[in-house]
C-alpha cells in the first residue's frame, strides 16, 4: 500500500543561508520525490541529507522526532527537523498510524515506555512482554518491529540496521514482508546492502543531485561490499 505519494520541498521558502541542510546539493536541487513502492530506501553517504529528509517527514506526520508515534509526547530534546517546515506531503489516503524510529535516540524512547508502564501497567504488551531496556539492542528493535508495528501504517526508520546483526536484518526483512502484506508503507534511511535487497523496493540515491532512483546492483553499498567479500586481501596495503 502506498499512502504517502509525494514529498515536495518548498524551496522558494528556504532561508537565505549556506548552512546545513539547505546548502546540500541533494536538497537544493530537489523539487519533489514521487513514492512508487510500499518500501522506499533513502541511501547515500553520511551527511548526504537522507536522514534529514526522513525526520522532516516524521515531523510533518506528527511523530515525535526523537522517536515514536503521534501519541508519544515524552520530554526529551527533539531532533531539530531542520526541513520540517519546508516540505509538504501528499497522501492518498491520509495515514496517521505509524512510527518514527531514530536509532541514535532509541534509549530515550525505551525509557519513555518504562515510564508509561509504571503509570499504566500493560505488561509491555506492545514490546514483547518486558522492558526494552531488559533486552539486547537487537532484541529490543525486533520486539518493536514485531509487537508494536501493525498493518495499515507508515513506518519511518532511520538506520534500523544499527542494532541488528546480519541474521537479524534478514529476520527483519521477513517482518517487513508480512507488514507490507497487511498494508504497511516503509521509508527507510539505511547503509545496509542486506536491507536494500528487499524485493521490489525503490532505492533513492542522495549522492546524486537531484536525488534519483538507482538499481540495487548499482548502489555503492552493494558494489563495495561485493568487491570486498570476493577479494578482501586487496583492501589491505602492507
Amino acid at each position: 500500500m502506498i499512502y504517502l505519494r509525494t514529498i515536495r520541498l518548498l524551496r522558494e521558502q528556504f532561508p537565505q543561508t549556506e548552512r546545513y541542510p539547505f546548502a546540500l546539493p541533494s536538497i537544493r536541487q530537489l523539487d519533489a520525490l514521487e513514492l512508487t513502492s510500499s518500501v522506499t530506501f533513502f541511501v547515500g553517504e553520511n551527511g548526504s541529507g537522507k536522514s534529514t529528509l526522513l525526520e522532516a517527514v516524521a515531523y510533518q506526520c506528527g511523530f515525535h522526532t526523537a522517536g515514536g508515534s503521534r501519541s508519544n509526547t515524552y520530554e526529551v530534546d527533539r531532533a531539530k527537523a531542520s526541513l520540517g517546515d519546508y516540505i509538504r506531503l501528499s497522501w492518498m489516503p491520509k495515514q496517521t498510524n505509524g512510527f518514527f524510529l531514530r536509532a541514535e535516540s532509541f534509549y530515550q524512547f525505551a525509557s519513555h515506555i518504562d515510564q508509561l508502564e509504571r503509570e499504566r501497567p500493560t505488561g509491555y504488551a506492545a514490546y514483547g512482554g518486558r522492558s526494552l531496556h531488559d533486552q539486547s539492542h537487537g532484541e529490543s528493535f525486533l520486539s518493536l518491529f514485531i509487537h508494536r508495528f501493525s498493518g495499515k501504517g507508515i513506518y519511518l526508520l532511520d538506520e534500523p540496521e544499527a542494532a541488528l546483526s546480519p541474521m537479524r536484518q534478514l529476520a527483519f526483512l521477513y517482518v517487513m514482508k508480512d507488514l507490507v502484506a497487511e498494508g504497511a508503507q516503509f521509508l527507510i534511511a539505511t547503509h545496509s546492502p542486506i536491507l536494500m535487497g528487499y524485493p521490489g523496493a525503490a532505492i533513492l540515491n542522495f549522492d546524486t543531485s537531484p536525488v534519483e532512483e538507482i538499481r540495487y546492483e548499482d548502489t555503492e553499498h552493494y558494489q563495495l561490499t561485493r568487491r570486498f567479500l570476493e577479494n578482501r586481501d586487496r583492501y589491505w596495503i602492507e
